[in-house]
């Protein structure tokens, strides 16, 4: 669950607002030995994700196909009709398509060439959810990095008017769930020493193949909104996201709105209640960091989470229902500190 600790990391170590540090240059080491049996299996994994695609992309609706190109997209050497570009394309085109798909299609682009996002999905993605404010603040990081500085201001007021944020993950993982179990993992796949089998190939794939999703402009929102706090009405529309993004789907946006009223608000009690409240989401993102680890050597918990993954939701709504479910309470005890070592 690669996605999920990285996921933890961020919240406990990461503030929003800290400029970024270079990292130091790694020492020179020898080669490590080639692990032949894991890079067997690799090889395996990689075979099988062509085989899913091949028996999904015959599929019509969009959910499949979105599944089939979640799967597709980081392969090489596909045949173009069994291509990221393909299945995403004809899922966009697909009778039901929604805004999820064209999320995913962001991706579809060049990036050696400059064009990424793709434009045709940031364009349709305005029309169809303009309520959503996670599609506010993807344009509000394309248009910073243009330098469209007037742009990105009328972004966060669009997203401070928005409804809801949903960055579609939950989405993603309901079509990898419901697309990984299409044929059985064969035995090359399977760590022989594993006691999860194949129930714990499929997890290791819904959950690394969905942390792959776009993500908005987080912290070049939490940028534009400290460094602007002197502007009265900016302010304004920044608390007024910061409301929608502690709904959100996802925890790391949730992580942004309580940031936001932490240090915005003028009222010290919302500080405090921010602080408290952001808190209480570390403790919740570790936990089911742990879960998740758990879930590795345990068949029936791996399955469950597969289980929740095929049901829909959002990532955040996933995380609150597996705790739930495992009698983990989602309040930090009192004298509970986040976890300094990785």
């Amino acid at each position: 669950m690669r996605g999920w600790r990285l996921l933890t990391l961020g919240l406990v170590f990461a503030t929003l607002a800290a400029p970024a540090v270079a990292a130091k240059p790694p020492a020179k080491t020898a080669t490590p030995p080639v692990d032949k049996p894991a890079s067997t299996r690799n090889q395996a994994l990689l075979a099988f994700q062509k085989d899913l695609v091949s028996v999904i992309a015959p599929q019509a609706a969009p959910l499949p196909l979105l599944g089939g190109a979640l799967l597709a997209r980081p392969l090489k050497d596909l045949p173009e009709f069994n291509s990221f570009h393909t299945l995403i394309s004809r899922a966009s085109q697909a009778e039901g398509a929604g805004p999820e798909i064209n999320w995913v299609r962001l991706s579809d682009c060049d990036a050696k060439a400059d064009g990424c996002p793709n434009v045709d999905a940031m364009n349709a993605l305005v029309k169809q959810a303009p309520d959503n404010a996670a599609v506010w603040l993807l344009k509000l990081g394309q248009d910073l990095r243009d330098g469209k500085n007037d742009a990105a201001r009328e972004d966060v007021a669009k997203a401070a008017s928005a409804k809801l944020y949903d960055d579609y993950t939950g989405t993603s993982l309901k079509a990898l769930a419901t697309t990984v179990t299409l044929l059985p993992p064969p035995p090359a796949v399977i760590n022989p020493l594993s006691a999860t089998g194949a129930v714990g190939v499929q997890v290791m794939m819904v959950f690394g193949l969905a942390e792959t999703q776009p993500q908005p402009g987080l912290q070049a929102t939490s940028r534009l909104c400290e460094e602007g706090s002197g502007d009265a009405a900016l302010k304004a529309d920044c608390l007024k996201l910061g409301k929608v993004l502690e709904w959100s789907s996802s925890p790391l946006a949730r992580s942004l709105g309580l940031h936001l009223r932490e240090v915005l608000a003028d009222d010290p009690s919302q500080q405090e209640d921010a602080r408290h409240a952001r808190r209480n989401l570390v403790w919740q993102v570790q936990n089911f960091a742990q879960l998740s680890a758990r879930a590795q050597g345990d068949a029936a918990l791996a399955q469950h989470l597969l289980s929740l993954a095929r049901s829909g939701g959002t990532e955040m709504s996933l995380m609150l229902t597996a705790l739930h479910d495992y009698n983990i309470n989602v309040d930090a005890p009192a004298d509970w500190q986040p976890n300094k070592a990785s």
